[in-house]
């Protein structure tokens, strides 16, 4: 969570509200004064009178670390989001907004204060072919040094930032954002997402066969097609299929430095975490978790709901719900035995 305050924080300048604005909007319980200035949001050991902060005890993961209540008791933050058997902790004279989701608010409200401001218009020094059909083109940005190859199909209010390349016949969905020098050819892309910098979707994969001793190129005809809500990370690869589609389900968020291989199928919602790697052929079901430099091997299955752990080898296929880890990768507990039995031999050799 202190990673999305700091990056939305990084957008640049806040909008301006009150603690008034804010309850009403996203129908929260006000205590204090309403017109309690909110000019920034900060993590709450670091906030500063003027802006707001948020203090909560779920455990919606075991990533979310609960801060010792002292944290709340001494913040500096002129508005506290907190859940309503906290309250009596928060400094006297501190605005609350009572809510029994913290977590989940606040990242209404960041969205909210730090929302882009809306940009529209096409640069003179786009490079945009003739043929490119604009759906409701007012709304669209395309920023300097763009290009949109023929056939291209943009939808209302897309965001295209300076550099970035949409190859022939690419379809980008309504409100999506292609960040600087992101490359996109032989794709689809849904509604509402996220292509940030550097990313490369839609080329060829790391397709061979050895024919007479020699290493023979497959040609590859199938495309890239990405839900809505996806979000790909800075210089993450998701290459086209070789025969059938490269497909990444609806609300699945790709961290940077990622390669998706041909014929991959990512199901909805799930995570990928920094540098995973995942071989031809996978498919991968909904909601599952791939810790950082995760390895997939070709044709492996991962079920719905299933975690893989960070630096994990994963070579055969994890049922639903199941959590494995290590090298090759196997149960989490069954690795954390084998694990405890190596520490005991060392213990006992020296």
């Amino acid at each position: 969570m202190f990673r999305i305050i700091m990056s939305l924080v990084g957008r640049g300048q806040a909008t301006k509200t009150t603690a008034g604005e804010i309850a009403e909007k996203f129908g929260l319980e006000l205590r204090g004064d309403a017109a309690t200035p909110v000019n920034g949001v900060a993590p709450i050991a670091d906030a500063k009178p003027g802006q707001l902060a948020f203090y909560s005890t779920e455990q919606n993961s075991a990533a979310f670390k609960i801060l010792p209540i002292e944290v709340l008791e001494n913040t500096r933050a002129s508005v506290i989001l907190v859940q309503p058997e906290m309250a009596k902790h928060a400094p006297q004279g501190a605005t609350l907004l009572i809510t029994d989701s913290p977590r989940g608010n606040i990242v209404k409200i960041l969205g909210e204060i730090y929302k882009e401001k809306p940009r529209y218009g096409i640069d003179r020094r786009a490079v945009i072919d003739r043929t490119v059909f604009f759906r409701k083109k007012k709304t669209v940005y395309v920023a300097q040094f763009a290009t949109i190859e023929r056939g291209a199909v943009i939808e209302p209010d897309v965001k295209i930032y300076p550099g970035a390349y949409i190859g022939p016949n690419v379809t980008i969905g309504r409100g999506t954002i292609v960040q600087t020098g992101a490359h996109i050819e032989n794709a689809t892309i849904g509604a509402d997402c996220v292509i940030n910098a550097g990313a490369v979707i839609g080329k060829d994969g790391f397709g061979y066969t050895r024919q007479d001793g020699h290493n023979v190129f497959i040609p590859h005809t199938g495309r890239v097609v990405l839900g809505d809500r996806v979000s790909v990370g800075a210089n993450t690869c998701i290459d086209r299929g070789a025969m059938t589609d490269t497909r990444v389900g609806d609300g699945t968020k790709i961290d940077n430095l990622c390669q998706i291989a041909h014929g991959v199928v990512i199901g909805a919602e799930c995570f990928l975490a920094s540098g995973v790697g995942i071989a031809g052929g996978t498919v991968i079901g909904d909601r599952a978790l791939l810790g950082g430099h995760v390895g997939i091997a070709n044709g492996v299955h991962i079920g719905n709901d299933a975690e893989v752990g960070a630096q994990s080898g994963v070579f055969r296929n994890i049922p639903d719900g199941q959590r494995y880890m290590g090298y090759p990768a196997g149960p989490g507990t069954e690795f954390m035995r084998h694990y405890a039995i190596l520490r005991r031999m060392a213990k006992t050799t020296k």
